[in-house]
């Protein structure tokens, strides 16, 4: 079969390349799974450098997470053969065909094609772990939401304005901004360069906002110290625009908010009861067409290329996804 493998770590792609490899065999307690769709997330791309947390032996397969069919299930399963089903793990979705642990993966939600299927995974656990499981997300609050072009940044803005909060999506780019508005009309867009605390304030008649989720880190954290409401929350999700920041406690001493780290998985791991009832939460959500992950583009995974390296350029709004077999 065909999968994309990082045959060593390198900061421009060249140590990937798309190659055939025996089919998986799955163990007694694993299904195989035909992948039909795996989405590029942020970590893939680190990843295939070194520079994530998770740091996979190399040579390995890419991918994070994925949609497909069941073609073999243990007997001690829920799933069989033709199911449809959505999941992953840290590594090996982009490939034609996965085994992993049948615990990984769950029924794709109703009224979900393949593609949006895998893209809503790990971004829109991510969101609701940061609004609701940790965020105590309620309805009208204000949400300020960073980097809403990417995958976690652009669920966040779906799922909050499903759960009847008030967002101000952000983004460094005016056409991104433009896209955002279109796609889930928010209630506001601004961009997130220079001092914007005094446009959050005016939108918000003074009040900021009650949780901000920042995905990007460095200047744009800085600034988001001022923008968070007494009582508030301050989610902080990743660092993709480079710089790790810093705070000095009593700032949120002072002004009276939380900064609360969020991994999602590293979370629903550690809590796997609660990590399946944010799964469940999301699929029930996805099945009743409250929220739809939108896809910026599909490409056949010969093109895998043109997919990380529109990540890498900041060129997207929503997931990629890669279709093997096309």
């Amino acid at each position: 079969m065909q999968a994309l493998r990082v045959e060593k770590l390198s900061d421009d792609l060249s140590g990937c390349t798309l190659k055939d490899i025996p089919m998986p065999q799955p163990a007694a307690d694993e299904v195989l799974v035909r992948v039909r769709a795996a989405s590029i997330n942020f970590p893939d791309l680190l990843m295939t450098s070194g520079g994530y947390q998770f740091k996979p032996q190399v040579p390995f397969t890419s991918g994070l997470e994925m949609a497909g069919e069941i073609v073999e299930a243990p007997a001690s399963s829920p799933f069989k053969p033709g199911d449809r089903v959505m999941g992953g793990a840290k590594t090996g979705a982009m490939a034609e065909y996965i085994a992993l642990p049948a615990r990984s993966v769950r029924p794709m939600p109703h009224g979900l094609d393949f593609a949006q299927a895998a893209a809503m995974g790990a971004a829109y656990s991510t969101a609701y772990t940061s609004l609701v499981e940790l965020g105590g997300l309620e309805e009208g609050q204000w949400v300020l939401v960073h980097g809403a072009s990417g995958g976690v940044g652009l669920a966040a803005v779906d799922l909050a304005l499903a759960l009847g909060a008030k967002v101000i999506a952000t983004s460094a780019s005016p056409e991104k901004l433009r896209r955002i508005d279109a796609i889930y009309h928010p209630d506001a867009v601004i961009l997130a360069t220079g001092r914007f605390r005094e446009q959050v304030a005016e939108i918000t008649d003074g009040k900021l906002a009650d949780i901000v989720l920042d995905p990007v880190g460095g200047d744009v954290f800085d600034e988001s110290t001022r923008c968070t409401a007494f009582g508030g929350k301050l989610m902080v999700v990743g660092f993709a625009g480079g710089r790790i920041p810093e705070i000095a406690v009593n700032i949120p001493l002072i002004k009276g908010f939380s900064v609360v780290g969020v991994r999602a998985g590293e979370y629903s791991r550690r809590f796997p009861e609660r990590g399946n009832a944010i799964s469940a939460a999301v699929a029930d959500m996805a099945a009743k067409g409250t929220i739809t992950p939108h896809i910026d583009r599909q490409l056949p995974l010969s093109r895998w290329r043109e997919g990380f390296e529109a990540m890498a350029m900041r060129q997207l709004v929503g997931k990629v996804v890669l279709l093997p077999g096309n």
